[in-house]
């Protein structure tokens, strides 16, 4: 206990002094680093949002599950006001009841795969030869009319390229140049997305119209499974939806994600006028009896007579994709901030401001649920709620460790930062970057004028094995790296909650018309 006070007291007198409310509270981040560190339930909450819950499809009854023991967790914990709440309509819910295939000919070979999100089943068990299409336009479609009803086909993509070794490792941490880099990131250094290209938007209009068309087609035709390429390899592939959530969505064939490996395997034997025979069976329910999204909630009331109806916010998104468990996206970032309100409740703090955390649904598919919030509570400016939030912090980048924090472009946070970040350089957080990661739910408050963050984290193997993938699993969390993160994060909690005056805000841009 005292080695640990002293290098926090000694990174402390390394930065230099501000203003007195700015000053980490030691006394405080000893408490927070003893209950996260040495008392961590983080890895106890993955197990239930993961192995327990299972896929967290929005408005599956994986995420139900998941819903459902959060706020009982909560409540437990000693949470307040601990409620689903909606955040407008999404759509139909849907998972994988059962899902079985294989080649039998030229011999029996399990295939890697998985259904496409919000496509129906087989209808039972389907024997068929894999039927090859080649069609690279509207009319090249009519040779196999009339003769595809309950087939397995597949498309002869002949931009697929052999699959290469890689010979770098799947999982990193970021490098001290890499930090620096960011470190050292001006507003307007900040790289802008690239001028569109007119003839390959042209094209890829075309390519998405000619799909559009073999997918009504092959619906007209009543075709049993279409087989698709899968981005990843070594087994691991990256999956996505392969129909609408809609209510009113139109019919759709079944569809099979299939990995690379496998689907390269059974491309090389029909490019080679080889006979190749599946079986396969899947069966997917639909859920549309509620088609609202929802959000958990949960806060810890604030104390001050002044400050207690001003907010701290804190979040990650609870849904995920269906191959997987998604422990990486996002029941990573879930458990970090579940854990988080563990910590502040155990060693009974009692907050200036109210400190409330949202666990979102629909992220995947649009940041639906932080933007329904958002809308719901702090879209009309008249109403003052806005002013009301003096931060919002988000963790969505996977399982690796908090190495700083991205400014969102709001400069006049970083002396801020900077003073809480210090106690916490032993742990490898200390970056702070002008910088901003796109495409998640800070970006809803963000753009309501709230001061959102979004965490550095070490990259890990998120990009290249996790994310979206039916390899996102308990298995590929990393606990160490998770109780810093949650011990970081209720820190940061713990000042923004405490500080005489909110965070300082950016001026909020204004939309062309």
């Amino acid at each position: 206990m005292i080695k640990i006070y002293t290098i926090i007291a000694f990174l402390f007198g390394l930065v230099l002094p501000l203003t007195a409310q700015d000053k980490a509270d030691l006394q405080a981040i000893q408490r927070i680093r003893k209950e996260g560190l040495e008392h961590s339930r983080v890895m106890d909450i993955a197990f239930q949002i993961t192995d327990v819950a299972g896929p967290r499809l929005t408005n599956s009854p994986g995420l139900k599950r998941a819903q459902d023991w959060a706020m009982k967790q909560f409540s437990e914990w000693g949470l307040k006001n601990v409620q689903l709440e909606s955040w407008g309509k999404f759509g139909k819910g849907w998972q994988i009841d059962k899902y079985y295939a294989a080649t039998t000919v030229p011999y029996y070979h399990p295939v890697i795969a998985s259904p496409k999100a919000w496509t129906p089943g087989t209808n039972g068990l389907i024997r068929s030869e894999v039927i090859l299409i080649k069609a690279d336009t509207v009319t090249d479609l009519d040779k196999y009319k009339g003769k595809l009803a309950g087939k397995i086909v597949m498309f002869d993509q002949m931009t697929l390229q052999p699959l290469q070794n890689t010979y770098k490792p799947d999982a990193v941490r970021h490098t001290d140049s890499v930090l620096n880099k960011m470190e050292q990131a001006s507003a307007g250094t900040q790289r802008p997305r690239p001028a569109g290209d007119n003839n390959m938007r042209a094209q890829m209009m075309k390519i998405r119209a000619v799909r559009t068309a073999i997918s009504a087609m092959l619906t007209e035709e009543k075709v049993g499974l279409v087989l698709t390429y899968a981005r990843g390899s070594y087994g691991t592939f990256f999956t996505s939806n392969g129909a609408s959530y809609a209510l009113d969505a139109g019919p759709v064939s079944p569809e099979l994600e299939v990995s690379a490996e496998d689907f390269l395997h059974i491309l090389r034997l029909l490019r080679a006028g080889q006979k190749v025979e599946m079986e396969a069976e899947i069966k997917t329910s639909f859920y549309d009896q509620d088609p609202n999204g929802y959000n958990v909630i949960a806060e810890i009331p604030g104390t001050d007579k002044k400050l207690r109806d001003e907010v701290v916010m804190i979040g990650g998104h609870y849904d995920s994709w269906h191959s997987a468990t998604g422990a990486t996206d996002n029941a990573a970032g879930a458990a970090v901030m579940m854990e988080v309100m563990r910590i502040l409740k155990t060693i009974d703090f009692k907050p200036k401001r109210t400190i409330r955390i949202a666990l979102w649904s629909g992220e995947e598919q649009g940041i639906y649920g932080s933007r329904g919030y958002v809308t719901k509570h702090f879209g009309d400016p008249k109403t003052g709620e806005n002013e009301k939030v003096s931060a919002y912090y988000n963790l969505d980048n996977g399982t690796g460790t908090i190495r700083g924090i991205y400014l969102q472009g709001n400069e006049a946070a970083r002396p801020i930062f900077k003073e809480w970040l210090a106690p916490f350089n032993d742990l490898g957080a200390g970056t702070i970057t002008i910088n901003n990661t796109g495409g998640t739910d800070h970006l809803s408050f963000d753009a309501a004028g709230i001061p959102g963050f979004q965490f550095i984290q070490d990259p890990m193997d998120y990009n290249t094995r996790t994310h979206h993938s039916n390899q996102d699993t308990y298995d590929r969390l990393v606990e160490d790296d998770l109780r810093k993160s949650a011990t970081i994060i209720a820190s940061f909690v713990y000042h923004t909650s405490e500080r005489e005056k909110q965070i300082p805000r950016k001026a909020l841009v204004k939309k062309s018309d």
